[in-house]
């Protein structure tokens, strides 16, 4: 699995860094985000912008590391 550290990239970039990995991936395809903060925002942002199209799973909670896996659901799936 991808791994997505983006705990060095600026804030600005960051969500369309992610964006642009998460839109690369075909159905059934994840990657790991690392980052320095809950990435919560980012979660509402790709359920607005990619609704139905991903599962966010925490793989780690903080305080200074927080790891989601996020995998690119097949068209339509729920």
């Amino acid at each position: 699995m991808t791994q997505l550290d983006v705990r060095t990239i600026q804030p600005r970039e960051r969500h369309p860094m992610i964006f642009r990995t998460f839109d690369a991936l075909a159905a059934g395809e994840s990657f790991e985000l690392v980052n320095d903060h809950d990435p919560q925002p980012l979660y509402y942002q790709l359920l607005h912008e990619r609704p139905d199209l991903f599962d966010w799973e925490y793989r780690e909670r903080g305080p200074e590391v927080w790891r989601v896996g996020i995998t690119r659901k097949a068209d339509g799936d729920k």
